[in-house]
């Protein structure tokens, strides 16, 4: 079913409605990082789906090889120390949506990808799949709200073992630790996020908003709250030797040596 021509979904956005169910993928190659653009386009398509009474559940979806590497600090104004504020403060509004969202992980979620991954309700991946909390790796604090979501999901102390090692872990690890939902055959992640929308879709759309909203009630202000501080943190951090060395060391793909300073 096509989506109304009143609206029109942003750059490297595509939506689709069949039956009670919306599919919005984004696809910004090679590696899908985001940007405030991409955030605030998405939020924008979910804020017009919870306006349109046919849709009940939206899954997210990523196009390519990578769900998603994290943000882009690429461009002249992603190094203002001051942008992961910006992103991430324009993240909140994707946490105050009011329908399902299912994320289907394919690849790699890494860092802010793994943020935008918890920002759904439900997680389909399969053992394929690679999650990581990388941030310290890169020598950086966590950002997108993670430090409220992840806990919430894996619980404190699995948490801090995510982020202090920034270990990667598969599909079915993540599973097995509440990350992530449903473990799908590779190939079949899709399918089997539409078997589960369209099951949450066959429950009265009212009754499964008020539970929604009563089991994330507090989320969104929690993670506008918890990104102050871990906006601030990043600021300085972000100028920081460890983090030029993090990323370095990334680009290089050998072991980050880092000082301390």
């Amino acid at each position: 079913m096509p989506i109304p021509s009143t609206f029109t979904p942003g750059r490297g956005l595509t939506l689709e409605l069949q039956g009670h169910v919306a599919t919005l993928s984004f696809s910004r190659p090679p590696l899908n990082f985001f940007d405030a653009e991409l955030i605030k386009d998405l939020a924008d398509t979910l804020d017009y789906l919870d306006q349109l009474p046919a849709c009940r559940v939206t899954v997210l979806v990523a196009e390519g090889k990578v769900f998603c590497a994290g943000a882009d600090f690429s461009g002249a104004d992603q190094r203002d120390p001051q942008y992961p504020r910006r992103v991430y403060k324009s993240a909140v509004r994707l946490f105050r949506t009011r329908k399902p969202l299912i994320c289907v992980v394919e690849g790699a979620a890494i860092g802010g990808g793994l943020g935008l991954a918890l920002v759904a309700d439900f997680r389909v991946t399969s053992e394929k799949a690679r999650f990581s909390a990388n941030f310290n790796r890169l020598g950086i604090h966590q950002g997108f709200g993670i430090s409220v979501t992840m806990p919430r999901l894996v619980g404190p102390q699995m948490a801090a073992l995510l982020l202090a090692t920034g270990r990667r872990i598969d599909g079915r690890e993540a599973v097995r630790i509440g990350l992530a939902d449903v473990l799908a055959e590779p190939g079949q992640e899709r399918q089997a996020a539409r078997t589960l929308a369209e099951e949450i879709a066959a429950s009265a759309p009212r009754a499964v908003m008020s539970s929604r909203e009563t089991l994330r009630m507090g989320l969104a202000d929690a993670v506008d709250t918890i990104i102050d501080r871990e906006a601030s943190e990043q600021e300085w951090q972000i100028v920081s030797a460890d983090f030029a060395e993090g990323t370095r060391a990334m680009a290089e793909r050998r072991q980050p040596v880092f000082t301390g300073e």
